[in-house]
């Protein structure tokens, strides 16, 4: 294998298909990502039996073969490279590596023992890119990190029709996103549990390519479905957690609220962040709701004490409300609008956050709930 390629095309290339390598792999050929060049393009890949990535970069091919090098390695060596050509050559049992004057000499491992990749499943439609990746980062956040409960760690996808719903949730806070998308079937009805960090991973690296994602899917028995996303020269699969005991969360969303603030939502960032900088790792900020306005505050250890008020446009009998700074920081974060509606029954169930038009009116498609924290006062 023999072939020429630019820094920049091959940097990113690696980069993006060492992301979802394992850190500890179970053999170690799984560490490594696969180089290779057929026809003048250069596939480069990466599996760990659960995810897979691949892209393709044209190059000046002189030679096709294939190399498995340790992925980690050649995705810092060519983060590292000056801004010129990569000439690259498999040299017995090495890959040599030609920038500039920088040279590099790395060990191969068995192209033979690598495991074949998995083909893509039957594509099942497609979704603006840009406007996937959004929606993914908005739902995403909500995503359990516990890998000991592994259906929580899940984004759940609901394809009905041309309706594509997006939820996860992590017990103490839920978000749900519903979007417009073109499936190949009009009658299609599944539901889907991917791994919330591999479906971020892919949207992000998918989303600035423009264009359409393709989205494939297949059903097999419990934790043996596997889905598939392709856009440019990219493609991704992984397989599906275990989604059949998901729970129905979309209950959890109040059919009525009693009160309804208004507030600018980059203004009650800062409030937060501000206020919380005395709070402890559980403690809550409080939100206190009247007809003057939002007056937050926190309390931590040795009396430390802080507190902020900001104008807010509310409804309803006054109202304390404590939440998790973080996770109110995160649904505000993510609204992607320039003002929030918070909807409450009352202190002690579940909030509704919204994204606002100038208009006052919630903007429908994404919501937001966050359990709240009791607090004695």
């Amino acid at each position: 294998m023999k072939f020429r390629v630019e820094r920049d095309a091959l940097a990113e290339a690696v980069a993006w298909t060492a992301k979802s390598l394992p850190n500890r792999p179970s053999v170690p050929v799984l560490a490594g990502v696969m180089l290779r060049v057929t026809d003048g393009n250069l596939q480069v890949s990466g599996f760990d039996y659960e995810v897979s990535s691949q892209v393709t970069v044209e190059v000046q091919g002189d030679a096709d073969g294939a190399a498995l090098v340790s992925g980690r390695l050649l995705a810092e060596i060519t983060k590292a490279l000056p801004a010129k050509p990569v000439d690259i050559a498999a040299v017995g049992a090495h890959l040599e590596l030609v920038c500039g004057s920088a040279r590099f000499t790395l060990p191969t491992m068995p192209v033979e023992d690598y495991p074949a990749l998995p083909d893509m499943p039957e594509s099942a439609g497609t979704v603006d890119a840009a406007a996937f990746a959004a929606a993914v980062a908005q739902v995403a956040i909500a995503a359990g990190r516990d890998e000991t409960l592994p259906m929580m760690t899940g984004v759940r996808l609901e394809l009905s029709g041309s309706t594509l719903a997006m939820l996860a949730t992590d017990r103490y806070r839920l978000a749900l996103r519903e979007m417009q998308w073109n499936p190949d079937d009009p009658e299609i009805s599944l539901n889907a549990l991917v791994p919330a960090r591999t479906l971020n991973d892919t949207a992000k690296a998918l989303g600035p390519l423009g264009g359409h994602v393709t989205m494939a899917l297949s059903q097999g028995g419990a934790g043996e479905g596997m889905i598939g996303f392709a856009g440019g020269t990219r493609r991704t699969t992984s397989r599906l957690l275990d989604g059949a005991n998901y729970p129905p969360v979309r209950s959890l969303f109040p059919a009525s609220h009693n009160a309804e603030a208004r507030v600018p939502v980059s203004a009650l960032i800062e409030v937060v962040k501000r206020v919380a900088l005395v709070a402890e790792r559980t403690t809550p900020v409080l939100l206190s709701f009247s007809a003057d306005g939002l007056v937050v505050e926190a309390g931590g250890t040795e009396e430390a004490r802080a507190s902020e008020a900001m104008e807010a446009t509310f409804t309803g009998d006054p109202l304390t409300i404590g939440f998790n700074p973080q996770y109110l920081i995160d649904g505000l974060t993510n609204l992607g609008a320039q003002f929030a509606v918070l909807q409450f029954v009352d202190a002690f169930k579940p909030a509704v956050i919204s994204p606002s038009g100038e208009d006052g009116e919630v903007i429908s498609g994404y919501r937001y709930l966050i359990m709240p924290i009791r607090v004695s006062r």
